[in-house]
C-alpha cells in the first residue's frame, strides 16, 4: 500500500462501486481458468487482477485504441505470442487462449525487468517507452518513473489500480464485495467443413445462432475460415444432431443423359453454379434461385447447401438430348 494504490482501494469502493461489483461478478466465469494457467505457467495467481484493470472480466471488449478480448491485446502482439488474428478468426477473442499468451507476455516482461510494476508498466505503455524512462531517469523503480514525464498518465494510473485490485480481491468480503460464481456451459467440439456458416448450421441443427455465436467468439464473421476443416464448440448433447445435419445427400446417380435422381439437398462444390446445379437435377433455374431464396442474386459458395426437387423434365431438349 502507498499514496498511489490508497486512492484507487478508496475509489473502487466508493464512486467506482457499482463498476467493480460487475468486475466481480463477470470474473466468476474465468477465475479458475485464469488462475489454473497462472499457476501451471508458475506465475503468481494475483496477476489474474490484471484482467480486471484491462477489461473488466469482459472478454469481448474492444478499446478505442483495437485492443480486444480479455486481455487487451493488440494484434501484433497477439500473433507473436500465438494468437490467431485474421480477416476470419480472432484469437484474442477466447478467454483461455488468450490467457496463455498474456502469461508468456508477461513472463517475459517479468524477466525482462525482474519487477511485476515495471513489467505491468511495460504490458500497458510497451517496452519501448519503459526503457526510454528508465534510461532519462537511471532508476528501475517503477513509482520513481511514475513521478517523472517520461509516462503517460494511463501507465502511470494502470499499475496502482492493479495493486487496489489486488488488495480488494483478496479479501472481497471486507470490501462489500464478492466473487460470484458462474458456471461454465459444458460443450462438445464438432469439426465441421471449411467455410461453414454458423447461420446455416444454427437453422439445420436446431441450435440458437446466439448461443453458437456466443461459443464461438473467435468466429469474427460467423464462419469458419476457407481451406480446411474447423472445430466448433456446440451445447453439450447436441454433437450428434450436429452431426447429422453436416451428414452430405446421399451420392446421385446419373440416369439416361446424365440427369440426377432425386435428392433433397445439393452440397455446393468449387466450380459449381445455379445453372449447373439445375442441369444436374433436371429443374429450372427458377425454381433453385426461389427455392433457396437466392432472387436477389446472391452468390454460392463451396460447402452451402441448396434445396432441390425431384427430376423434371423440360419441355425443351437441348441439343444432346438433355434437359434444360
Amino acid at each position: 500500500m502507498n499514496p498511489q494504490v490508497e486512492y484507487f482501494v478508496d475509489r473502487f469502493t466508493s464512486t467506482r462501486r457499482d463498476a467493480v461489483g460487475l468486475w466481480f461478478q463477470r470474473s466468476g466465469r474465468y477465475w479458475t481458468m485464469i488462475r489454473d494457467v497462472l499457476r501451471s505457467k508458475g506465475l503468481p495467481e494475483d496477476l489474474a487482477f490484471t484482467v480486471m484493470i484491462e477489461s473488466g472480466f469482459n472478454s469481448k471488449a474492444v478499446s478505442r485504441a483495437g485492443a480486444k478480448g480479455l486481455w487487451q491485446f493488440m494484434a501484433a502482439t497477439a500473433r507473436l505470442y500465438g494468437l490467431r488474428v485474421d480477416h476470419w478468426v480472432d484469437e484474442r477473442f477466447d478467454p483461455e487462449k488468450s490467457t496463455v499468451a498474456a502469461a508468456a507476455y508477461l513472463r517475459d516482461l517479468h524477466a525482462r525487468y525482474g519487477s511485476w510494476e515495471l513489467a505491468h508498466a511495460a504490458y500497458n505503455a510497451g517496452s519501448a517507452v519503459v526503457d526510454k524512462a528508465m534510461r532519462a531517469t537511471g532508476s528501475t523503480d517503477f513509482w520513481v518513473l511514475a513521478r517523472t514525464r517520461f509516462l503517460r498518465r494511463e501507465t502511470k494510473e494502470f499499475v496502482p489500480a492493479i495493486h487496489a485490485a489486488t488488495v480488494i480481491g483478496r479479501d472481497p468480503g471486507q470490501y462489500g464485495f464478492e466473487f460470484i460464481g458462474s458456471e461454465t456451459p459444458e460443450t462438445e467440439r464438432v469439426a465441421v467443413p471449411s467455410a461453414t456458416d454458423l447461420r446455416k448450421l444454427s437453422a439445420k441443427a436446431g441450435i440458437s445462432l446466439e448461443m453458437l455465436k456466443a461459443l464461438n467468439p473467435t468466429l469474427i464473421r460467423g464462419v469458419t475460415p476457407p481451406g480446411a476443416s474447423w472445430e466448433v464448440r456446440v451445447p453439450a448433447g447436441t454433437r450428434d444432431g450436429v452431426l447429422a445435419a453436416l451428414a452430405p445427400p446421399k451420392r446421385v446417380a446419373a440416369t439416361g443423359a446424365g440427369i440426377a435422381k432425386r435428392d433433397d439437398v445439393h452440397v455446393v462444390r468449387p466450380r459449381d453454379t445455379v445453372s449447373s446445379i439445375a442441369k444436374l437435377y433436371g429443374v429450372s433455374i427458377r425454381d433453385v434461385v426461389r427455392w433457396n431464396n437466392l432472387e436477389n442474386g446472391d452468390a454460392i459458395h463451396p460447402g452451402d447447401r441448396l434445396r432441390v426437387t425431384a427430376l423434371r423434365p423440360s419441355v425443351e431438349r437441348d441439343g444432346q438430348g438433355g434437359f434444360r
